[in-house]
């Protein structure tokens, strides 16, 4: 089905004779339509891509791969349970904090945020945000001193810098001879950080772990465990692993746990995104079955001539679906080759277009990232131009399968 003289003639057929130049016209826009489709697929998904790998990094930068707490949501023996966890396979660092919810008022403003006690020497074993610091450090939460350190849009809220006092609300309570009162404690800002997602620049402070458990009445205790990993797409595997050699005493939990639905809320919205960008190579792909329709009834006579001359209706179906596959091929090769362009330097364009029309099309108060992330991922790739392909394929099937039953008899009787 498939000789040489079948490609020649099927190439023959892709150049222009004056009386089809309206053919070739319907012939390129099939070709811009599937390399325009294969182009924003390429594109949507590195995008795509690259907010998922962005999400991740950022969220698990402030966050933790896996948890270890005790049955009643603290830990009384977090110092032995850490020298128990340093010898452990595939942890990498583990860091104890004491978390609540507060209210913090700095003048007229108020903003109820979640504190965090950490150590710092600890936490940065297990978190970047000693890394993500605009002022001040982490070493300077000393404990008996009451700093805290904030969030650069918690901070920008309240309107304070580093040197300024702020007063904490605990939701505990002293009494007291006027009644029943609200724990409050006075701080000093010692430090900034920015970690680059609003979430956490607004809602986070952190203090020393001594100064948590006073404020939260926990004594030596701690909340939890925080442990870094060495890889944390192991993690559910390795936490199973955890609790089993734990024998039930503690309570372990992961990132794929804490944050499942939001990861898979991700994952559902690529693959419609990738469905609904596909429908749009459909389109484009089926446009190749009008442009053969119309060579098959311009070619009728051609058609019917090498039929007399021995050619098979299988030859004759060939043709026509290496017309359509050259189509299906440049245009797939073309959205590729810019889809790949495109996806590799989004982040360069993107800016560059802000600036020139002074817009911003992610703002920082509204979306968890200010910035367009891509990601190029070299399976999507090859998957998209494999479904373009298939569908131009397709695409040829009816109008060559036309054309193979074309009557030489019929056409020749009236030329």
């Amino acid at each position: 089905m498939f000789k040489p003289l079948i490609f020649y003639i099927g190439l023959r057929y892709t150049r222009a004779k004056r009386r089809t130049q309206f053919i070739s016209f319907i012939t390129l826009t099939s070709v811009l339509g599937i390399a325009l489709g294969v182009t924003a697929l390429i594109t949507v998904l590195s995008v795509m891509n690259g907010f998922e790998a962005e999400l991740r990094e950022r969220i698990l930068g402030m966050t933790s791969h896996a948890t270890v707490t005790g049955k009643f949501g603290q830990l009384d023996n977090w110092r032995d349970l850490d020298q128990k966890l340093k010898d452990y396979p595939h942890v990498e660092g583990a860091a104890p904090f004491v978390s609540g919810q507060v209210m913090i008022n700095a003048d007229r403003r108020v903003s109820g945020t979640m504190l965090n006690g950490i150590l710092p020497d600890y936490e940065a074993k297990v978190s970047e945000v000693a890394d993500k610091m605009k002022s001040g450090k982490l070493t300077d939460l000393v404990p008996g001193q009451y700093g805290i350190v904030l969030g650069v849009e918690l901070a920008n809220y309240l309107g304070v810098m580093t040197g300024d006092k702020i007063t904490v609300i605990s939701p505990q309570i002293n009494s007291t001879p006027a009644g029943i009162v609200p724990r409050m404690r006075r701080f000093t800002v010692v430090g900034v950080f920015q970690v680059g997602m609003y979430e956490y620049d607004r809602n986070m402070a952190l203090i020393h772990i001594e100064d948590a458990a006073k404020l939260f009445r926990m004594d030596n205790a701690v909340s939890a465990l925080r442990i870094k990993l060495d890889n944390l797409f192991d993690a559910p595997q390795i936490t199973h692993a955890m609790a089993a050699d734990l024998y039930g005493e503690y309570q372990v939990s992961d990132w794929t746990l804490a944050h499942s639905n939001f990861f898979r809320a991700i994952q559902t919205e690529k693959r419609v995104m990738f469905i609904i960008l596909l429908l749009i190579v459909a389109v484009a792909a089926f446009n190749i079955v009008s442009t053969l329709v119309m060579v098959v009834t311009d070619k009728r006579g051609d058609i019917a001539i090498l039929k007399t001359q021995g050619l098979t209706s299988g030859s004759i179906m060939g043709i026509f679906m290496v017309l359509g596959s050259i189509i299906g091929i440049v245009g797939t090769a073309l959205g590729t080759v810019g889809g790949v362009l495109l996806a590799l330097n989004v982040e360069t364009i993107v800016p560059a277009i802000e600036k020139l029309f002074q817009v911003q099309f992610m703002a920082a108060d509204v979306y968890y990232i200010s910035e367009l992330p891509s990601k190029l991922v070299w399976s999507d790739v090859y998957a998209i131009a494999g479904m373009a392909f298939l569908l131009s394929l397709l695409a040829t099937i009816y109008p060559a399968w036309q054309a193979s039953r074309i009557n030489p008899a019929e056409v020749l009787r009236y030329e």
